[in-house]
């Protein structure tokens, strides 16, 4: 959010020193015999299309995120860069909370970035979870399987997976047509709950569904503070080797 602020200023800034140069400076240059502004305002200037460019990229198209975190693996993991479509759910200003055009709204299954809508150090902050559940929507979570609306979500494939913090079961769910896979850690103990999702906001839970801090904990998220759906990996940073991994480059989320 900061950043976006940041370079809506920038933007602001070097088109009032265009504007300002092609309306008043430059004739008063040409009469003066000078071809060229001073240093700072031919810096401004040259800047201008530049950070028009990727303000209206980062606002209206698509928008890049890193991964800081393992809430998402096995989908996601810590070192992933997305991108994110800005413009899947409507139009919204690059600023604030309004929307300027379209109607889309998330579907569940979609893994959406959002600003994290609760209290504390993390407000404002951006998150990624999958939507799980729609206004108006049923959600329950009994014996570590997922329902909307009354009705189990397939579960299928389950395999054993070595982690640094253990074994998990690596599983194959399906939401709504959406077949992705989930993290569960046999070892952590049930969390069951029911929820009935308010008007306006969206239920969303993370892939690695026993080390997530997600709707379960905090509520949901209002549509206001959606920022897009996250569509591509566009680079993997693997820390510990020190270089990139470049088997996940390229992959389509789902």
């Amino acid at each position: 959010m900061l950043f976006n602020a940041i370079l809506a200023s920038a933007t602001a800034i070097t088109f009032l020193m265009w504007l300002v140069d092609r309306l008043w400076l430059r004739k008063r240059r040409h009469a003066a015999g000078k071809e060229h502004p001073n240093a700072i305002l031919d810096f401004g200037i040259g800047l201008f299309p530049v950070i028009l460019f990727v303000f209206l990229v980062r606002s209206f198209v698509a928008e890049p995120f890193r991964i800081p975190s393992g809430s998402m693996i096995p989908t996601l993991h810590i070192g992933d860069f997305i991108l994110v479509s800005k413009f899947s759910y409507g139009l919204r200003c690059p600023v604030g909370d309004c929307r300027l055009l379209g109607s889309g709204m998330p579907q569940r299954g979609d893994v959406v970035v959002f600003r994290f809508p609760g209290s504390g150090p993390d407000r404002g902050e951006d998150f990624i979870k999958r939507v799980i559940g729609l206004p108006g929507d049923h959600v329950t979570y009994v014996d570590k399987v997922l329902s909307v609306n009354g009705t189990p979500v397939t579960l299928a494939d389950a395999t054993a997976v070595a982690t640094a913090h253990g074994e998990y079961q690596r599983v194959e769910e399906t939401l709504d047509g959406v077949r992705h896979a989930i993290l569960v850690n046999p070892d952590v103990a049930p969390q069951d709950f029911e929820y009935t999702v308010p008007p306006g906001s969206y239920f969303v839970m993370g892939d690695n569904r026993d080390n997530s801090y997600d709707s379960r904990y905090w509520g949901t998220v209002p549509d206001k503070d959606l920022k897009g759906r996250a569509f591509l990996i566009w680079m993997n940073w693997n820390a510990e080797k020190f270089r990139p991994d470049f088997g996940r480059i390229g992959e389509i989320i789902h």
